[in-house]
């Protein structure tokens, strides 16, 4: 089985996000999870998120009341080619 290629991580809390935000990391390019789905921040990492594990994404999802499918719908690097077919 291959290596997830997602690596998960979490903000400082903030007042207006007290459990701080998920960040996803895939390839070469930074997401933060909002509401309405994944917002691209770019290629740099964000100062101070922590990496976390998918369980605690998971956990994040739940105690936030979002859908864990959007864990695997993290966008990939736009400069990427899709491979089509099996």
């Amino acid at each position: 089985m291959p290596m997830d290629p997602v690596r998960f991580l979490r903000s400082e809390p903030t007042m207006a996000f007290p459990h701080g935000r998920l960040i996803a990391q895939r390839d070469r390019q930074h997401y933060v999870l909002a509401p309405d789905g994944w917002t691209a921040l770019g290629t740099t990492r964000p100062n101070g998120p922590a990496p976390i594990t998918r369980q605690d994404a998971e956990d994040l999802c739940e105690h936030e009341g979002w859908d864990l499918h959007l864990l695997d719908e993290v966008p990939g690097d736009p400069g990427r080619v899709a491979r089509s077919g099996p």
